[in-house]
């Protein structure tokens, strides 16, 4: 292995670190920094794919299993909040005909 190939391994190492934390933390700003740099250490991967680091490379890819699976915790947390003060997201769905409809369920908080 290279020594640009190791430090570009140690920069997707450090950007998961950063991301987990960021996650945990509910840090926004922090977590697209971290994304960004996680993007960038995989852009510089691809360009020159590393060889014989199938065990790291495979402890990386499983850390960002978890930091999905987190953030996919932290997305559904947000949507339940948004749900109890009567906001949702407007989603997508298609009828019987395949033609898209947005779909926009809002609920009162209270009732005067």
């Amino acid at each position: 292995m290279t020594a640009a190939m190791s430090e570009h391994l140690q920069r997707l190492a450090q950007a998961l670190d950063v991301e987990h934390q960021a996650l945990v933390e509910h840090d926004v700003h922090a977590l697209i920094r971290a994304t960004g740099a996680k993007l960038e250490a995989l852009r510089a991967l691809d360009s020159t794919p590393p060889v014989g680091e199938g065990e790291q490379l495979q402890a990386l890819a499983e850390r960002n299993r978890a930091n999905g699976v987190l953030l996919s915790r932290r997305r559904r947390e947000v949507d339940w909040a948004l749900r109890q003060l009567g906001r949702t997201e407007a989603s997508s769905s298609y009828d019987a005909k395949g033609q898209a409809h947005t779909v926009n369920a809002r609920r009162p908080l209270a009732v005067a």
